[in-house]
Formats: structure tokens, C-alpha cells, sequence
């Protein structure tokens, strides 16, 4: 699993892109640029996203090393937005970054609010990815993927856990891909008839679960895991849709894991869930 970081914590920096002029931070095309690394789920979150509403243009991207460069999980060519917007910084330069080219400093390294200025102010000509009045629930899957899926699975992979917190861990992980499994049951996306930020999210976290966490989860987990169909084709059909197959960076995932992992495989890395190579290529 992968390895601390460091004790230091990186500054969260939280502004907003608002529609006043007098709030400091305002739309304009071009005055921000994103800092991603693909292999980092945050970062193709907002990747997905970018591509969904069409923003090449207006808000350029720079791609990040798949494997931090840093020993603390950092970014060398973020240092100096880190020590121009943190004064006297130390700690480690994370991705992803959204930053102002106006100012040279960072705006935001907080994805969720990155999520919703994409969303909300520069997204005028594409899909609706954060309808109002769905906020809440948006938020309350992105928090069951977070930590029902992803955390719970990292407890239960993790060496040394003891066997009840690992059997806890998997009922939490099985409990929310079943919760999911009924979400999808009469719907083609988690809210309805639309794709949201919530399928952005739940789509990163599936990537992750089958390619990062599936390694450390014993064949019988695994194959629990698996009997989610609806979930599963859900990741399948959103993976051949270009905004979303085209960030998913098997490599470097492969790479970021094993450059900081420390547990041994399991059974369980042998029974790969979805040809995610075979989309990509498609």
C-alpha cells in the first residue's frame, strides 16, 4: 500500500472562482491553468471533467509526472507556485493545482471546489454536471466512495491489519458497492437520466479498486467485489466515453503503486475486473 507522507502537511488552499469581478478570482478564459498527474485519482477526476465540459481552450492543462518526484509525494515543477502563494513553505508540492497566471500563486488545491468552478463557471456549453439542488447528494456519494470504497479498501489490504478491522473494512466496502448496485438499478447514471460529478467520482474510485487495491484483497473479496453488474458495466460504458478513457494512464498507475507500495500481492491480483486496456484502445 503506499507510504506516508510527509509529517509536514501541504497548505490546502481553498478560494473560489466566483462571477464578481471584486471577488479577487474571477472567470475569465485563460487566466487559469490546471497542474495534473494523471496517476492521482483527484487529478483525473478533474481531468474527466475538464474534457466533459470542453475546456481546452479556456483553461489549459500541464501534466505532472506519473510518479512524484519528490520524496514526500510532491511535485518539483510545483515548488515554486507552492512558495510563491505559502510563505516560507516546507511541505510537500501536491498535485493537483489550480493556478492563477495573473498572480503566479495557486487558487485552489481542493478538488471538490476545483469540481464546482469547473463546473459552475466555466461550464456554459456543456452537460450539467452539477445541477442545482443536487449538491447534497452528489456530495454524500463522493464521501461513500472516499471512504466506504477506497479507505475500506485500503484498510483491508493493508500488512499487519488486524482480522477484525480487516472483516469490518470488507463488509463497509461490500455494504457500498451493494448501496451502488441498487442506486443503478432503473437509472443509466447514479442520479437519474444524467451524467454528474458524482459518476466522474465513482468512476475514478472504481479505476482505483481494480487497479490499485485489488492486488492486496484475497481472491474471495475480489470476487465479491466483481458481483456488481450493473456497477461494472457502468464503469465499462463510461471508460469507451472519450472524456473518460482518454486520462486513464494504466502505466503510470501501475508505476505510482508500485513506487510506493509496501504490502505483497494477494490472490486476489490475479482476478482482474475489468479489461481496462481494451476500452482505452477502443
Amino acid at each position: 500500500m503506499p507510504a506516508s507522507s510527509s509529517s509536514t502537511a501541504a497548505p490546502v488552499f481553498r478560494s473560489r472562482i466566483g462571477c464578481d469581478a471584486r471577488s479577487g478570482y474571477y472567470a475569465v478564459p485563460r487566466r487559469y491553468r490546471l497542474h495534473l498527474s494523471l496517476s492521482c485519482p483527484d487529478s483525473m477526476r478533474i481531468a474527466v471533467t475538464h474534457s466533459l465540459l470542453a475546456l481546452d481552450d479556456t483553461l489549459p492543462v500541464t501534466l505532472l509526472s506519473a510518479v512524484p518526484d519528490t520524496p514526500d509525494g510532491g511535485h518539483l515543477a510545483l515548488r515554486p507556485l507552492y512558495e510563491a502563494s505559502a510563505h516560507q513553505h516546507r511541505g510537500p508540492t501536491l498535485a493537483p493545482v489550480l493556478s492563477d497566471s495573473w498572480t503566479g500563486t495557486i487558487v485552489s488545491t481542493h478538488t471538490p471546489g476545483i469540481l464546482r468552478d469547473l463546473a459552475r463557471q466555466f461550464g456554459d456549453h456543456g452537460p450539467d454536471l452539477d445541477p442545482r439542488g443536487a449538491e447534497e447528494a452528489i456530495e454524500a456519494l463522493g464521501r461513500l466512495c472516499d471512504e466506504d470504497i477506497t479507505d475500506a479498501a485500503q484498510c483491508a489490504g493493508e500488512p499487519g491489519t488486524d482480522p477484525v478491522a480487516r472483516a469490518t473494512a470488507l463488509t463497509t466496502l461490500h455494504d457500498a458497492l451493494d448501496h451502488l448496485e441498487a442506486r443503478l438499478d432503473g437509472r443509466t447514471h447514479l442520479l437519474g437520466d444524467d451524467l454528474t460529478l458524482a459518476d466522474v467520482h465513482l468512476w475514478t474510485t472504481l479505476v482505483r479498486l481494480d487497479t490499485v487495491h485489488r492486488h492486496h484483497l484475497d481472491a474471495a473479496a475480489v470476487h465479491r467485489i466483481t458481483d456488481h453488474p450493473r456497477l461494472w458495466a457502468h464503469a465499462r460504458r463510461l471508460t469507451a466515453h472519450p472524456a473518460f478513457g482518454r486520462h486513464l494512464d494504466l502505466d503510470g498507475i501501475a508505476r505510482r503503486h508500485h513506487a510506493h507500495c509496501r504490502g505483497e500481492e494477494a490472490a486476489g491480483a490475479a482476478v482482474q475486473i475489468v479489461d481496462w486496456a481494451a476500452y482505452v484502445q477502443a
